[in-house]
């Protein structure tokens, strides 16, 4: 079959763990051919170029979701006539039917938006009984979610007849109704609070995630050609699922291992927002989410917190079905097959330095390991997040270190006088990852924020013990297999840690069992067979779109769309119908933005 694959600021661009499940994906499954529709996310991700692409993709058509005036660094990309459009450069402005189709969908989107998270979500106005406010609350959703719907899809067709939405999201009309809904009775009291500068950042932030209802990809030769469209996380990759799911009837399959509503709330990076438009902004993504659930064939989040945020947000527990991510474990299993117990008195933490990893909560808690037990040590193995706050929290981890152990300067190898080194991947002691969790006999994550822990499933395929926070999908991936304190607590760290460093056979038990356990969830062979039956189930269930396949006396097809309807010739060209999946929009013809043959 014929899979859309749709990413955003992942595969091609990126080579990160996190998102190299895409190429192991499409690398695995070669019996079918996948279609790549990719979103970028800035200049420099596309300076940086694509990873090498398997023969199973036949076609890549990309888009970005940045303009010009984003750019940063110097870096900049080529332009086409699309992009310009996208910004507005040179595009004509809509007559007047098409102004008025742009003021009735916008408004609908508008309103759709305004409401209050916690109305929302159907909790009790104070003073007002249960009953009453439950039945109000269910009543004022369900308004909001088909105004919503009403609002995205007339864009988008909208869009589709007449060559996109050139600046129209960012038109004083837009600014305009956008104020008059946040004023209406009945909105929250953080919205109404929004100023004029406010809506102009949501109404820019609504037109970078609204940019795939422009684009090109939505006809016969795009989106309209394929048998399954599979999102690769919620947001806008999702985007152009749901309007060729509109437009073409093709269903969607969306795979989140962390879910994009979770992400935005818990986003701190770039330039800080106002309350007013953080509220408007979660409504949006809220919606969209809701949206992208209610449409989808089937939903499969990397884990089981992540389909936790998914119900809460209207996903049908009924279309959701967990399936981990697969890494790769072959070049663990050296490691991991030994008997070694590494430095049975060091601990090692292995990860990106930032923030959300509390490496602070880390150096306080060892110094309390390091009371009890003068010989311990603490390998801290990584690189600080990019840009200058990765640096700057780098900088003050070795400053704690060095205020921990006014007696010993915080060293950068283990053969220092210092406890405590900060190392990078690479270099002569630590070559590589494995090599990194060979460092120790006790493996410490000390997060407060996580999603899917990558460098615990790491650690579990080395056969190490762990020591981890209650944060994420933490407890499901270790099962029982390690010790798992509460996040924020330096002291429970430190107890947990000493007492796997003063029983080797504990940590030899948890080690094995642990190794046990991510071989048989989380590797790239289960996750590979996951795909495979879910591609079949959704294809199988699929309606039959275009004409009728003549008989050919074989019995019936499993499948309703069969291999045959790629074959040119056999399937009857469909009668026109006066539908959308039937028109083609002005700018049909014209080369697809970014499109390349792979």
């Amino acid at each position: 079959m014929r899979i859309g694959l749709l990413t955003e600021g992942g595969y091609p661009y990126a080579t990160g763990e996190s998102r190299l499940w895409c190429d192991r994906l499409v690398r695995g499954l070669a019996q079918h051919e996948f279609d790549l529709f990719a979103l970028s996310r800035s200049a420099e991700q596309e300076a940086q170029g694509w990873v090498r692409l398997p023969d199973q993709v036949g076609r890549v058509r990309t888009a970005p979701l940045w303009t010009a005036d984003e750019e940063t660094l110097g870096l900049h990309a080529p332009r086409s006539p699309f992009s310009r459009l996208l910004t507005g450069g040179d595009a004509r402005t809509y007559a007047r039917r098409e102004r008025r189709r742009f003021v009735t969908h916008f408004t609908a989107l508008a309103a759709s938006v305004r409401t209050a998270a916690g109305t929302e979500r159907g909790e009790a106005d104070p003073g007002t009984a249960p009953a009453a406010a439950g039945t109000r609350a269910g009543a004022d959703l369900r308004a909001a979610d088909e105004q919503f719907t009403q609002g995205l899809y007339g864009l988008a067709e909208l869009a589709w007849e007449h060559g996109g939405l050139p600046a129209a999201l960012r038109s004083e009309t837009a600014v305009r109704i956008l104020e008059d809904a946040c004023r209406a009775p009945g909105t929250g009291r953080t919205v109404q609070t929004a100023t004029v500068a406010d809506l102009l950042a949501f109404t820019a932030e609504l037109d970078r995630v609204l940019r795939p209802l422009s684009l090109d990809w939505y006809d016969e030769d795009g989106l309209g050609a394929v048998d399954l469209c599979h999102a690769t996380s919620g947001g806008a990759a999702a985007l152009p699922g749901l309007l060729a799911k509109r437009f073409f009837g093709v269903p969607l399959l969306v795979t989140e291992h962390s879910v994009q509503v979770r992400a935005h709330y818990l986003a701190s990076g770039g330039a800080p927002v106002s309350a007013p438009v953080r509220a408007l902004l979660a409504n949006f993504h809220g919606r969209l989410a809701t949206e992208v659930y209610r449409q989808a064939a089937l939903i499969t989040p990397g884990n089981t917190h992540a389909r936790r945020w998914q119900e809460r947000c209207g996903a049908d527990p009924a279309k959701v079905r967990t399936v981990y991510p697969g890494m790769e474990a072959a070049r663990f299993a050296a490691l991991g097959e030994r008997e070694d117990d590494g430095g049975p008195d060091t601990l090692v933490w292995v990860g990106r330095i930032e923030p959300a990893k509390d490496l602070v909560a880390l150096l306080h808690a060892f110094a309390e390991v390091r009371r009890a037990e003068p010989d311990a040590r603490l390998r801290i193995i990584g690189a600080p997040a990019p840009g200058p706050a990765g640096a700057a929290y780098l900088a003050h981890c070795r400053a704690l270190a060095a205020e921990l152990f006014p007696d010993e300067a915080a060293g950068t190898h283990t053969d220092g006088g210092s406890p405590v080194s900060f190392e990078d991947i690479g270099g002569a002691e630590v070559p590589g990852l494995a090599q990194a969790y060979a460092a120790g006999g006790v493996v410490v994550l000390s997060s407060v924020v996580e999603g899917f822990p990558i460098s615990l499933v790491e650690a579990m395929f080395c056969g190490r013990a762990t020591v981890s926070t209650d944060v994420g999908a933490v407890v499901e991936v270790i099962g029982g297999t390690g010790l798992v304190v509460p996040p924020r607590n330096p002291r429970a760290l430190a107890d947990a840690c000493l007492a796997l460093l003063r029983d080797p056979e504990r940590r030899a038990r948890l080690g094995a069992a642990a190794r046990a356990r991510a071989l048989e969830l989380f590797t790239v062979e289960q996750n590979l067979a996951a795909f495979r039956g879910i591609y079949l189930e959704l294809i199988a269930r699929a309606p039959v779109r275009g004409g009728p396949l003549p008989e050919t006396g074989d019995g019936p097809r499993p499948f309703a769309t069969p291999p045959e309807v790629h074959v040119l010739g056999l399937r009857p060209a469909p009668e026109p119908e006066p539908s959308p999946g039937d028109r083609t929009p002005s700018w049909a013809g014209a080369p697809g933005m970014g499109e390349s043959d792979a």
